[in-house]
């Protein structure tokens, strides 16, 4: 059985690389999250992804990392997604400081990249 707390290497470019893991997070008081950590640097950037209305997350009907909005579904164990949501992240500014952000901010963005590679 495999953990989905296995960190991977993601290398952007020669010279950037990212080590980065999935997994999912239970709340008392709140819906339940994926939850996306991006390190690097000595800084570690989180992309949260809480269910609620309209947002799905892994609950025993979606696999293990896929997180859904609309007809779009993404796999946050693909390495390609995560490259998605390093270059959007990137792209705005986000990255290069620790801190807990949005995820389903950069969602259409990544969504629509990834739609455009297919």
């Amino acid at each position: 059985m495999h953990s989905g707390r296995r960190r991977r290497r993601l290398v952007v470019d020669e010279t950037t690389a990212y080590v980065w893991s999935v997994r999912h997070r239970h709340s008392r008081t709140g819906p339940c999250q994926e939850v996306l950590s991006l390190s690097r640097d000595g800084t570690t950037t989180r992309l949260l992804f809480p269910g609620g209305e309209g947002r799905f997350v892994p609950d025993g009907f979606l696999p293990s990392g896929c997180v859904a909005m609309g007809d779009a579904s993404l796999n946050l164990h693909e390495p390609g997604v995560v490259r998605g949501f390093v270059d959007e992240a990137a792209r705005r500014g986000l990255l290069g400081r620790s801190a807990d952000l949005d995820g389903w901010e950069l969602f259409p963005a990544v969504a629509a990249a990834r739609a455009g590679d297919g």
